[in-house]
């Protein structure tokens, strides 16, 4: 309780701390400065701070077994190639801790080295008991003793391979191996080359909703936990606020998923304690997703992860984990801005730690820059031992390549103004419908199209995207790609003569705005101003005549 609350009073005084260096312009670069990374909010928006700013993850995830030495060049080769300013890599249970209490971190050394030699940040990966559902990054001498570290068993008493979160012996294992590795982390990193450290990768099962061995199934049909019996939990999950009882009695159809959820959380929510006490790196856990516009059952996707029907679950279970983030597979503009919605919540910072590199995944970087997210990955950027070559990678990373190419120069600018609310999105539909976007006095009109001259093309697919940051009433950054935008006035404005006052094409350089041309003529006229396929930053200013 006493580290909670030393917590809770070291964030409020770092928000007040960071907006008051904003308000008067004084936030400055302090790479290396050895200020502890941490995540801040105020008024329901979130920043992650970074040497002492605002910083935006332009990331790139590495494939599951491509956090070995050996694998490393192919990796720092894409992280090259796509621009990127953090990867993400995992680190194994089963490689520092091959013997019981015997830690070997020359793997978490060689990704420091390395890191620092590319100038780039690190987020950490921590595959332990769960990967995926399943327990596959345990050590061989855990995985050798089934009966002391066991997997759940399903319904009708068959083998499942997802480890139970009720063994006692695992979980203190786990976080004793956690809390080394993070106590290393303290000691080599000073600097905060890592960042940010995931807990487990995609918890929970698939094949069965829980675990029904007999340990479990005593749990299940006692009381629930008076923890989520507090009102404004079950309020949370659309209980009444006086319900008391067992599991059954409490949640009645979602009992089997939301008693997975609970254990699986407060087993994580153990070791993620255990390591923040001895290194308070911001800490997340990732979740495999359900669809989230239709209500279907816990069997057809991956029960008791972070799911967004369980987060007031996971929220009070695991109060050491700072934030719970979508990995985004799902196709489709519906569902894929829902899942960005319903984790972009006051209590949750939004982050997609895993996404496609698809042309079609990279649109969604405005939409998380605009809710003031901290960060965006696709994952599997490097070779994977395919041999496809670098020329073949660099073309499959294109479209996440182009955008952090855009936003590197700008990227603590772009997370100022998304913590402070200033960014504004769309991104094109798979109707192509004209969008607008309000802007008190303006209305902006987006339509997604291929720059053309005085006509267009329509897109062929889906992947236009555009993003407004307002600097005051009149003045505005727009960046966008296969897009054009189209002004006219609005609110106490609407109605009246106006034109552009000046449309400066340009790019940033250590975060001043660098003149390349003056647009005017053909290239705003006819509609306003046109974006082509490679995005494009255009400094505007409006006045009415």
């Amino acid at each position: 309780m006493k580290n909670n609350v030393i917590m809770k009073m070291m964030r409020i005084m770092a928000v007040g701390l960071v907006m008051a260096l904003l308000s008067i312009g004084t936030v400055r670069s302090q790479t290396g400065s050895g200020t502890m990374p941490q995540i801040v909010n105020k008024d329901g928006r979130h920043a992650l701070l970074v040497d002492g700013q605002p910083f935006f993850m332009l990331g790139g995830q590495a494939h599951n077994s491509s956090g070995w030495p050996g694998m490393l060049p192919q990796v720092w080769s894409a992280v090259e190639a796509m621009h990127a300013n953090t990867l993400e890599v995992p680190v194994y249970w089963e490689q520092i801790e091959a013997q019981p209490g015997k830690f070997d971190f020359s793997l978490v050394d060689t990704l420091l080295k390395q890191g620092r030699e590319h100038k780039v940040h690190l987020v950490i990966l921590w595959f332990a008991t769960w990967k995926n559902g399943s327990n596959h990054y345990m050590p061989e001498w855990m995985k050798r003793e089934a009966g002391k570290y066991p997997n759940i068993t399903g319904r009708n008493g068959q083998p499942v391979d997802s480890p139970s979160p009720h063994t006692q012996a695992a979980m203190e294992a786990d976080a004793k191996a956690f809390a080394a590795l993070m106590g290393h982390l303290k000691k080599a990193d000073p600097q905060h080359t890592v960042i940010m450290v995931q807990v487990e990768n995609e918890p929970g099962s698939w094949g069965s909703v829980r675990d029904y061995s007999v340990d479990a199934q005593k749990l299940f049909e006692g009381p629930v936990p008076v923890e989520l019996l507090k009102p404004e939990v079950l309020k949370a999950l659309n209980k009444p606020a006086d319900v008391k009882g067992t599991w059954q009695e409490v949640f009645g159809d979602n009992a089997d998923e939301y008693f997975h959820a609970w254990s699986v959380a407060r087993y994580i929510g153990y070791i993620a304690a255990a390591g923040k006490t001895v290194n308070p790196l911001p800490l997340y856990v990732n979740a495999a997703l359900r669809n989230p516009l239709i209500n279907t059952s816990a069997s057809t996707y991956e029960s008791g992860g972070a799911t967004d029907n369980v987060i007031p679950i996971w929220k009070t279970a695991a109060p050491a984990i700072d934030l719970l983030a979508p990995d985004i597979y799902l196709s489709g503009s519906e569902q894929v801005m829902k899942v960005i919605e319903l984790y972009d919540r006051p209590d949750n910072t939004l982050f997609v730690p895993e996404t496609g590199s698809s042309a079609e995944y990279a649109r969604y970087i405005y939409e998380v820059l605009a809710r003031g997210g901290i960060g965006f990955s696709p994952f599997g950027i490097d070779d994977n031992g395919q041999g496809t070559g670098e020329a073949e990678i660099a073309a499959r990373l294109a479209p996440v390549a182009q955008e952090y190419a855009m936003a590197g120069p700008m990227m603590r600018e772009l997370a100022k103004w998304g913590f402070e609310g200033k960014i504004k999105s769309v991104v094109e539909r798979e109707d192509h419908a004209v969008q607008t976007i309000d802007l008190e006095l303006w209305q902006a009109t987006v339509t997604f199209s291929a720059a053309g001259g005085r006509t267009a093309q329509a897109n062929t697919k889906p992947i236009g995207k555009a993003m407004v940051v307002q600097l005051g009433e009149n003045e505005f950054v727009l960046v966008g790609a296969l897009c054009r935008f189209t002004f006219k006035p609005a609110g106490a404005n609407a109605g009246k003569a106006w034109q552009y006052l000046k449309v400066e094409e340009g790019h940033y350089e250590n975060g001043t705005f660098k003149l390349l041309r003056i647009r005017n003529g053909d290239e705003t006229d006819w509609g306003g101003p046109r974006f082509g396929a490679v995005p494009v930053i255009l400094h505007t200013t409006l006045v009415m005549r």
